[in-house]
């Protein structure tokens, strides 16, 4: 009994060094950098608040070119040839395919005008898949709602019907976000490795796999239930 004591007692002591040693670590560096600052003479503070204020300023001049782009806001185009010009603009594009009467379609534009506030480095477009055969077809777009992630004017990745965001109707907006994030077209600043919607309790089952819906390249909707 006393030696497992005697051994507790040593394994505290070690453990309270180790806490000792990492206080006295960060100690030393605040220290330092305390230092520092009270060794900067006035022209090399001046210097320094100066990178400061052009660094704020070069942020808020991208934040304005952004917003100028149309950046910030979820927005429809009319036709195929505005998106080849939105497209050519803006480093980073998702696109909506959408058709009225998908009800899908409604769920997606739910999340994308919020997502498109919030991530004002990205432009957020929806464009009426009906009006659009050209770009389906070049595109392979066979299941309305699908989104187009498109960076430097290349589609790099395409969010097909609900599949990767859980299989379900009442997905949230993390999870879509989340998705967006795994194709850098966004930036993402949670963990890509924990998907959010796998910690969601329930499963949607009403989710009609799609497999056999693109046939003879026609576009047909993620929520119909004809097979």
């Amino acid at each position: 009994k006393m030696a497992a004591d005697t051994s507790v007692d040593i394994l505290q002591k070690v453990l309270e060094n180790e806490i000792l040693q990492s206080t006295k670590v960060v100690e030393e560096h605040l220290d330092a950098e305390i230092q520092k600052l009270d060794q900067m003479d006035e022209d090399e503070l001046e210097r320094l608040k100066q990178r400061r204020l052009e660094a704020l300023k070069k942020t808020q001049q991208q934040k304005q070119e952004w917003l100028s782009k149309g950046h910030g806001e979820y927005r429809e185009i009319p036709s195929e040839r505005d998106f080849f010009q939105e497209v050519k603009e803006s480093k980073n594009v998702v696109c909506h395919f959408y058709r009225d009467t998908t009800f899908r379609c409604q769920i997606m534009d739910k999340h994308l005008t919020v997502l498109a506030k919030k991530h004002i480095e990205t432009k957020f477009l929806k464009l009426n898949a009906e009006k659009s055969p050209f770009l389906c077809e070049r595109l392979r777009i066979k299941v309305i709602p699908t989104l187009a992630l498109i960076k430097d004017g290349k589609t790099h990745d395409y969010v097909v019907g609900f599949t990767d965001l859980g299989n379900t109707d009442d997905f949230t907006t993390e999870t879509l976000e989340w998705r967006l994030g795994c194709t850098d077209i966004i930036n993402y600043s949670g963990n890509l490795m924990d998907p959010p919607f796998q910690s969601q309790k329930k499963y949607g089952t009403s989710f009609t796999k799609v497999d056999k819906k693109t046939i003879r390249g026609k576009i047909y909707d993620s929520d119909s239930d004809d097979d």
